[in-house]
């Protein structure tokens, strides 16, 4: 993926979920192809998006002959195991509000104004993502407004970054490293 967003879903038995979404510059399928199985999951561009498809021979082939590319592959693989396992501990661990609370200190690390942000996608997209229904997510951010949080529409502004790291209970193991950054911008 070079450009844009794409975002990983599952459906079974009438029910869709959000896996993750992908951002540039990165992988999808990388697992499938190096395993020679079908994908676990379906893609769908949620914005403009450019992504490079190459050939599955030619990666396989790419992998077994030149060292600096199976490395970086294994390291792809590796940060995707690296997030699914922090996503999963994300949702067994931490109530929907403080999900949401951690998602929303998390958008803010990248943003280029770190006490507001634009939600990248749908509420029920993002709902999904957090393990909650729409519903659910809305009563979470209701609550959230009585800590550190104003909400209008699309745009999240932190009011209150310590009071909104309470309730996150922020942690690298989950978060990632740059966690600790997140909570001390102001």
């Amino acid at each position: 993926m070079i450009e844009g967003s794409v975002e990983l879903h599952a459906a079974w038995n009438g029910h869709d979920t959000v896996m993750g979404v992908v951002h540039p510059v990165s992988t999808f399928i990388l697992a499938a192809c190096v395993c020679d199985e079908a994908y676990l999951m379906s893609a769908r561009t949620l914005e403009r998006s450019q992504i490079i498809m190459i050939p599955v021979a030619d990666v396989r082939v790419a992998l077994r002959r030149d060292p600096d590319f199976a490395m970086a592959g294994m390291r792809e693989l590796a940060n995707g195991y690296r997030t699914f396992v922090r996503h999963a501990k994300n949702l067994k661990l931490r109530n929907s509000q403080e999900r949401l609370a951690a998602y929303i200190l998390y958008q803010s690390h990248g943003s280029g104004d770190p006490d507001t942000i634009v939600l990248p996608v749908e509420k029920r997209h993002l709902a999904s993502h957090l393990g909650m229904t729409p519903e659910n997510l809305s009563r979470s951010m209701k609550a959230l407004k009585g800590h550190g949080v104003a909400i209008k529409g699309t745009r999240v502004t932190i009011t209150d970054r310590t009071r909104l790291a309470a309730v996150a209970a922020p942690d690298p193991l989950i978060d990632g490293p740059q966690i600790k950054t997140t909570i001390a911008a102001t």
